[in-house]
């Protein structure tokens, strides 16, 4: 009698493989971003999503806010549905006030009923600089952004999840345990201390079935790169091309499903054999 891990009727993959479950992902701001690539996965496979923003940070930033605003971003999102009845929330927040995180959260849930995907895709980026530069606010607030909220954020996810479903947490970080990023030591520390404690948490939560993992997405081209930096970083890519947001967004997407329900406290690269030099 043929072993139950080859039935053809548990190998089939569901149309849907999310219905049912919901997702607070943040960093939602931008149709040129990771956060809306991999919020418009979650939405295809069939997640209800409670969508995080914060646009004063894009509109400090060389690249700028998405022209068409918050609401062009929730419509491509709600665009990509594979159900319709799946709920669809947003809101706009500064995760580095006092309490944020936690009320982020408890804001998911109720709108949503329960959660069971945190995607930390939010980030603090520019404002750096190579040492000999630094000073104590720009450690401070990229640390307080980037993982002290995080952090934050997955304990109070951790505190709510019900048990019914394997809860799943994906945390950014950066390529910093790679090569050298000279020019944004704030922003490598304080996504390196990411990568650092993502095998912690996944050990202190795995008795809850909650998978812990960090996801390097490698150079992507989300409209931040100079001309001349886009090109040199170009060539560096076997294909001749950067990766596009929908590229991490397809490792994120599985790591929420029960696919990956055995992956727990892993770093994974997605950089398409970037080469850091040659």
């Amino acid at each position: 009698m043929p072993s139950a891990a080859f039935d053809p009727v548990q190998l089939r993959c569901a149309a849907l493989p999310l219905h049912g479950r919901a997702a607070l992902v943040t960093g939602v701001s931008r149709r040129a971003g990771i956060g809306y690539a991999t919020a418009r996965r979650l939405a295809a496979l069939g997640a209800s999503l409670f969508l995080h923003h914060y646009t004063p940070h894009d509109r400090d930033q060389p690249w700028g806010a998405d022209p068409g605003g918050p609401q062009a971003v929730i419509d491509g999102v709600a665009a990509a549905r594979g159900n319709d009845q799946a709920a669809l929330h947003h809101v706009e927040g500064d995760l580095t006030a006092p309490g944020a995180p936690e009320r982020l959260v408890d804001s998911a849930r109720a709108a949503v009923g329960h959660l069971d995907i945190l995607v930390c895709n939010h980030a603090r980026s520019g404002g750096d600089g190579p040492l000999g530069t630094l000073d104590a606010a720009m450690l401070d607030t990229h640390w307080a952004v980037n993982t002290r909220s995080t952090i934050l954020l997955a304990q109070a996810f951790a505190a709510q999840h019900d048990g019914r479903r394997g809860g799943r947490i994906i945390f950014m970080t950066s390529g910093q345990d790679l090569g050298p990023m000279r020019d944004e030591v704030a922003y490598a520390a304080s996504k390196g201390a990411l990568a650092s404690i993502t095998r912690t948490l996944a050990d202190h939560l795995a008795d809850q079935a909650i998978t812990v993992n960090a996801v390097n997405p490698g150079p992507v081209d989300t409209g931040y790169a100079p001309p001349g930096v886009h090109e040199t970083v170009r060539l560096r890519f076997p294909q001749q091309h950067w990766g596009t947001p929908d590229d991490p967004a397809r490792l994120i997407a599985w790591l929420a499903t029960d696919d990956a329900a055995w992956i727990t406290g892993q770093t994974l690269n997605t950089e398409g054999g970037f080469r850091r030099s040659g």
